[in-house]
């Protein structure tokens, strides 16, 4: 895409290794939509091969960014925590009679939750380079490739889906299954192989991956990701992504073909008007509701089909180079929002599965889909280069799904809510769409969360940093790190450290180290939220017009020791959420802000918790693995009163850095805002034992004013962040 604003400019250069009068340096500095990938091929990296569209950004491999600060904190926590200690206690993830590590894919244990651990679990390691975490994973991954068939199949020869009940496992069933076979979990296991290959370059992950698409081209349509195996059907983009993957490292035209077939054969995310029958979730509406028309414009609600498969059509577009294609995914993201998302932190009503009539902030979604909405949003930015994706990554990764787990992190949350003031154990269906104790942390809350929230992290460290068509680097999401590259027409590599507090400040320096001086263009992103952004190269302004929503793209020699510093000033930011009550919320830069509440962390027993499809191994030492409910401890049934200018309603307030490096909770988050609020006595905890649902603002009430703080959401596990507003007069509503 061309630039819309290119200048070159003289500026003095100095840095701590130069000489004064050899200073000077001319740069050229573009401002530019997405980098442009017709300008050629990365010459280091993977990208796509003709005839698929030609690569916007491309993933680095894992270990090549390195990341610091409050992010280094969250994979440490990980590892010594749920992620990392996982396999000593979930009967999943135990070796003995594992089909994962027969040759012959038989055992007890086997589907989804081994690959869906392994995806987190396998690149904290090569990220930190764990030895004793990489020689864990590479049991697992040597297993999968040892249990390859001479036909090509891998892993388990026949893997029951785990929540399915023990009657329920007929030999029929299983002639079926043997027949039309399930590839969901070996679609997850890909990945894992991928980030194997891209760690070590064990070429037997390349032989596997063909011998196995090879094995999928033969199957006959009919059997091919069939709807009797619900998930593999609805998340077929996951396989397409592993084919086109294979494509670039090989060249092999016959990939393609099965890219076509995958396609054909996957759910019709690019289609609208599908017949009722045919939209595969579990359907239920609000009683005295009748059904809408727009429900039939999406082929699935469930939220983690959502947030994973929406994004298929782009996959396609990659071959089959239709805009329809690329604009069927950003329909589908803003449909689920339009209906369901009118919330902040980024995600959308969908506990388990959105239904029409469940739409108020209280309604939550599993940490399963906030993890694969962040993965997803990782793909769709290296796809596109639309900054529109790193901003919404960052949403969630900031927002969301912080609060989804808990601050040690031996315990999480299946559902997660902007507005929820109680997790307690209880049953809160049908104000929830789970019947059972969904609302507390708890190690063994549901199987699928348990294993899957592994890669929210350490994705977003993989993607801090993707290289472009040009032999340079873009800087794509924002924490601190390092990155090591190579760059440039020699391929000489890089090192460019950030260092930053980033969301949490709003000054990110940026520090090359490299042997001799190298030609090479580097790309800024600028949030769309920072307006009055402003970038300098070793202490000199860049006078370019800088664009919120676009990249600054900076070309020069660079020389070891140069800095760029990248400024977002952060401002106090409304929105209001129309189609929600004309409740709002409140934003500075990329965080959204939540009342803050107090917590009582009530511990109790998982056990007496766990669902039914969590497992405990034999011998685990469950007391050392508590649950807890989380109590208020303080009033939460605030409105909040703003001035006219809703604006200069808040506060902000600056406080020390944690020394933990831990940001996320109340107590510790470096910035709170102050707010004038009032209470709302009719705003109580409803008949199901949730957060009252919102009534239209502006509401009336007749409390006193009170200063009240706010807590960046991600840090806020009990919290309120879609507020009521106080008005007074003949507009104010009474709480219903």
């Amino acid at each position: 895409m061309k630039s819309t604003l290119c200048v070159c400019v003289m500026i003095g250069v100095m840095s701590a290794c130069q000489d004064a009068s050899n200073a000077t340096s001319e740069i050229q500095v573009d401002v530019v939509t997405v980098p442009d990938a017709t300008a050629g091929t990365n010459s280091y990296y993977p990208s796509n091969k003709a005839p698929l569209k030609p690569s916007v950004l491309i993933k680095l491999p894992v270990g090549d960014i390195k990341p610091h600060g409050w992010l280094m904190e969250y994979l440490q926590r990980q590892k010594n925590g749920l992620t990392g200690r996982l396999n000593e206690i979930s009967a999943w993830l135990q070796k003995e009679n594992n089909a994962w590590l027969d040759e012959n894919g038989q055992g007890e244990w086997g589907w989804e939750e081994v690959p869906y651990w392994l995806k987190g679990y396998a690149n904290i390691g090569y990220i930190l380079d764990d030895q004793a975490m990489i020689d864990e994973a590479k049991i697992w991954i040597d297993g999968a490739i040892a249990s390859q068939q001479p036909n090509g199949f891998f892993g388990p020869n026949l893997a029951w889906e785990s929540y399915i009940s023990e009657e329920s496992r007929t030999e029929e069933r299983m002639a079926e299954k043997l027949e039309k076979r399930d590839y969901w979990a070996n679609m997850i296991m890909l990945y894992c192989l991928q980030s194997y290959y891209e760690y070590s370059q064990d070429e037997r992950v390349i032989e596997l991956m063909t011998k196995y698409f090879k094995y999928q081209l033969e199957v006959p349509d009919e059997n091919f990701l069939s709807e009797t195996q619900y998930w593999q059907r609805i998340r077929g983009g996951d396989n397409l992504h592993s084919v086109l993957w294979l494509y670039n490292r090989t060249g092999e035209p016959w990939l393609l073909e099965l890219a076509e077939k995958v396609h054909r054969n996957t759910a019709p995310w690019n289609k609208e008007n599908h017949d009722f029958e045919d939209i595969g979730n579990p359907k239920h509406i609000r009683e005295g509701m009748e059904w809408p028309e727009w429900y039939n414009t999406m082929i699935d609600w469930h939220n983690v089909n959502v947030a994973q498969a929406f994004r298929e059509p782009a996959q396609y577009y990659l071959l089959s180079g239709d805009e329809k294609d690329l604009r069927a995914t950003y329909d589908n993201f803003h449909r689920v929002r339009k209906y369901f998302g009118q919330v902040p932190g980024g995600m959308f009503g969908s506990d388990e599965n959105s239904r029409p009539g469940y739409d108020d902030p209280r309604q939550g979604v599993e940490t399963c889909g906030m993890v694969e909405q962040m993965n997803s949003d990782e793909h769709l930015l290296r796809i596109t280069g639309d900054i529109f994706w790193a901003d919404h990554a960052e949403e969630v990764a900031f927002n969301t799904y912080p609060a989804a787990v808990a601050p040690d992190f031996k315990s999480l949350r299946y559902i997660t809510s902007p507005n929820m003031a109680m997790n307690d154990n209880k049953n809160h269906n049908p104000g929830i769409d789970n019947s059972g104790p969904y609302l507390m942390m708890n190690p063994f809350s549901s199987r699928c969360c348990q294993h899957n929230h592994t890669q929210g992290w350490p994705y977003y460290v993989e993607n801090l940093w993707m290289a472009t068509p040009d032999n340079g680097l873009a800087a794509v999401l924002y924490a601190a790190n390092t990155v090591t590259a190579k760059v440039g027409n020699q391929g000489k590599e890089v090192t460019i450290t950030n260092h930053s507090n980033y969301p949490f400040e709003d000054t990110i320096d940026f520090k090359l180290s490299m042997e001799s001086p190298d030609q090479f263009p580097l790309y800024f992103r600028i949030p769309g939220w920072a307006s009055n952004a402003t970038i300098s190269v070793n202490g000199n302004s860049v006078n370019a017009q800088i664009e919120a929503g676009k990249y600054v793209k900076i070309n020069k020699e660079w020389n070891n020791e140069d800095i760029v510093q990248l400024k977002f000033p952060m401002e106090l930011d409304i929105t209001t959420w129309e189609q929600n009550h004309n409740s709002i919320s409140v934003n500075y830069g990329p965080l959204t802000f939540s009342l803050k509440i107090g917590e009582d962390y009530v511990q109790t027993k998982s056990e007496e918790n766990a669902q039914h499809d969590s497992k405990w191994q034999e011998g685990a030492n469950v007391e050392e693995w508590p649950s807890y409910e989380i109590h208020p401890t303080t009033p939460w049934n605030y409105g909040l009163v703003l001035k006219e200018d809703a604006k200069t309603s808040f506060e902000v307030e600056h406080r020390p850095w944690p020394s933990n490096n831990f940001p996320f909770t109340p107590d510790s988050a470096p910035i709170l805002l102050k707010a004038r609020a009032k209470r709302i006595p009719g705003w109580t905890f409803d008949q199901y034992g949730l957060t009252g649902e919102l009534s239209d603002s502006p509401v009336k009430t007749e409390t006193a004013e009170e200063t009240v703080e706010l807590v960046p959401m991600g840090a806020a596990r009990l919290r309120i962040s879609a507020f009521p507003v106080i008005g007074e007069g003949e507009d104010a509503n009474g709480w219903n």
